[in-house]
């Protein structure tokens, strides 16, 4: 079942390319006391993640900032070096958008947002949603019904429902 408002994060442990490499990041610390804005895309370099929903976060990180929100996250079932390199190419790394890999999808199974599109070589992968999360409990939760469009889960979108 998917997580839905109301719900606690469960525990999970991203990767993050790091100045050492790959390194591991505690979801529950970057939750604990804080509130974060996290979107989760099928995939990175995908046509609508790359040309929709990352440049929609990019495009409102002031906004988000000025709501208290003290993180914004993507999150991609990619590895850490594919997850750095998108962040570099799309602006979301200078923006301040964390980027961190599900890359065994582990927290995409966990919290129910799994899905495989064989046709377009996609295994494994995350239905594409926004969040808001304070202190480890989500209080907004938008998903997309269609993982080819960004409407209800873009930054804007999720900017109106706070």
């Amino acid at each position: 079942m998917a997580i839905s408002q109301g719900d606690t994060l469960p525990e999970a442990t991203l990767v993050e390319m790091g100045a050492e490499g790959p390194a591991p990041v505690a979801l529950s610390d970057k939750t604990k006391g804080r509130k974060v804005v996290i979107f989760a895309v099928p995939g990175a370099y995908t046509p609508t993640c790359h040309s929709a929903h990352v440049p929609s976060f990019v495009r409102t990180k002031d906004q988000f900032d000025a709501k208290g929100v003290d993180e914004i996250i993507c999150v991609s079932v990619n590895d850490p070096f594919v997850m750095k390199a998108w962040g570099e190419a799309t602006g979301a790394a200078a923006a301040g958008i964390t980027m961190l890999g599900d890359a065994d999808s582990s927290f995409t199974k966990a919290i129910g947002m799994d899905f495989d599109a064989p046709p377009a070589g996609l295994m494994g992968r995350s239905k594409r949603y926004a969040m808001l999360v304070d202190d480890g409990t989500v209080t907004v939760f938008q998903a997309e019904e269609n993982p080819g469009v960004c409407e209800v889960s873009g930054g804007e979108a999720l900017l109106a429902s706070m």
